[in-house]
């Protein structure tokens, strides 16, 4: 079966929500819409205190190439533009308060359109990567080297994590449509979604579904293994092509993004709908409505959480490769795939020990680094050291310390040798 070298396999825990249909969470009565919910500079407000917009309407603006619109999730009038914090630090928030109307404005479908077209309209609705990178979709779709093969990354490999599942489950055509469109956009006809074997019902319900919507696409199934879901592990399974050092998956011919992106596409193209909201699921034993929800962007965690005393440790994204955060006054993202309330029994907090070179998180690596050299460089300041053994080639999955005996925090190492490495002005 298809997949890659090396990984993991922590359980799943999807039992809870997998089974659990999409519910539209109602919107609160003030929302938070950070402007910086994507890879690049942080967009630009465009309204001011006392304007009063339309859910949809665009409140930030891309600054510079890499850069994404924001729009507003509800309607009603901007109470403020403030600094707030967010799962990976601080940007400016625009604050509507709402006014119950669900005033929208959308743009008119497109029929039968051009590639450039499908390009325009993706950024117009300011989407992006949902599968939690954040980029740009429309800076990805435009690619300087020729693409032969489009992926759309079923895999939710990530324990708990249902979201992907269910669109793939309860709107499948929307979801082939938008990638149809996406690899439309890259010249292609054909494209693949790849998925792993647990998620075999959905396997099934889109082959079904590309066969009766005449979509040529070949669904693909893979062998459920963490990180499955990484790009450049998935490019391998799926096509068996390595993406070099320091390359982007186009390097070897390949795009890939997130089955929620598809959607989102789909909506910006035959409907006109600005991205404005995202599935996500809530789980963990300490939460207490566990589910998968369409939640409007700006939405606070506490409004989805409710109280939260029960739980040891509130977690946005996934058990691995998200953020623990110690407060629940952050917003929901285009990138928030899921908010974790974890009991100390789901946590396993232990003391880090020392390293027994056992080589385990060596063997566990998906980019096959050596992470306990990295540790141990970046511990005692050598940066150039960390930057030897390939720190920078890191995707911070936490393989490493899953599986380390001696609970040693190599993800944390990871991200420091980076943040070294970057500040000396080195690249890998």
């Amino acid at each position: 079966m298809k997949t890659f070298s090396h990984g993991i396999h922590p359980p799943g825990n999807k039992e809870r929500t997998k089974d659990l249909p999409i519910v539209r969470f109602d919107a609160p009565e003030k929302v938070y819409i950070p402007l910086q919910q994507h890879i690049g500079k942080e967009a630009a407000p465009i309204v001011a205190v006392g304007d009063t917009v339309k859910k949809g309407q665009k409140i930030g603006e891309t600054v510079g190439n890499i850069s994404a619109a924001v729009f507003a999730s509800v309607s009603g009038p901007v109470t403020a533009i403030e600094k707030r914090a967010t799962a990976t630090g601080h940007c400016m928030h625009v604050v509507i308060e709402n006014d119950g109307r669900n005033e929208e404005e959308l743009l008119p479908p497109l029929e039968n359109p051009e590639p450039e077209m499908i390009v325009r309209r993706i950024a117009d609705c300011g989407i992006v990567g949902m599968g939690g990178a954040g980029f740009p979709t429309a800076v990805k779709l435009t690619p300087r080297e020729k693409i032969d093969t489009f992926i759309i990354n079923g895999a939710e490999c990530e324990p708990y994590l249902t979201c992907d599942f269910r669109i793939m489950t309860e709107y499948p055509r929307k979801m082939l449509a938008g990638a149809q469109y996406m690899a439309q956009a890259l010249g292609l006809s054909r494209f693949t979604v790849a998925l792993e074997d647990n998620k075999e019902s959905a396997a099934e319900i889109l082959r079904r579904t590309a066969q009766e919507e005449k979509i040529d696409a070949d669904i693909v199934v893979c062998r459920t293994k963490y990180p499955q879901g990484a790009e450049k592990q998935l490019i391998y399974a799926v096509t068996g092509r390595k993406v070099c050092v320091g390359k982007l998956p186009a390097s070897a011919g390949v795009i890939v993004s997130n089955v929620h992106t598809a959607y989102s596409v789909y909506e910006a193209v035959r409907e006109g709908v600005k991205c404005t909201a995202r599935v996500l699921t809530v789980s963990g034993d300490a939460a207490k409505n566990a589910g998968n929800f369409l939640v409007p962007t700006g939405t606070l965690i506490s409004e989805l959480t409710g109280e939260w005393d029960d739980a040891a440790k509130l977690v946005l994204g996934g058990p691995m490769m998200g953020f623990a955060e110690h407060n629940a006054d952050l917003s929901v993202t285009k990138t928030t795939s899921g908010v974790l309330l974890l009991t100390a029994e789901e946590t396993f907090s232990y003391e880090a020990e020392p390293c027994i070179n056992c080589a385990s998180c060596a063997r566990a690596c998906p980019m096959h680094l050596m992470p306990m050299y990295i540790d141990s460089y970046i511990l005692s300041g050598d940066a150039a050291g960390a930057e030897k053994y390939g720190a920078m080639n890191c995707i911070e999955c936490g393989s490493c310390a899953y599986v380390c005996p001696a609970h040693r925090p190599l993800v944390q190492s990871m991200r420091l040798a980076k943040k070294k490495i970057r500040a000396k002005g080195r690249r890998v």
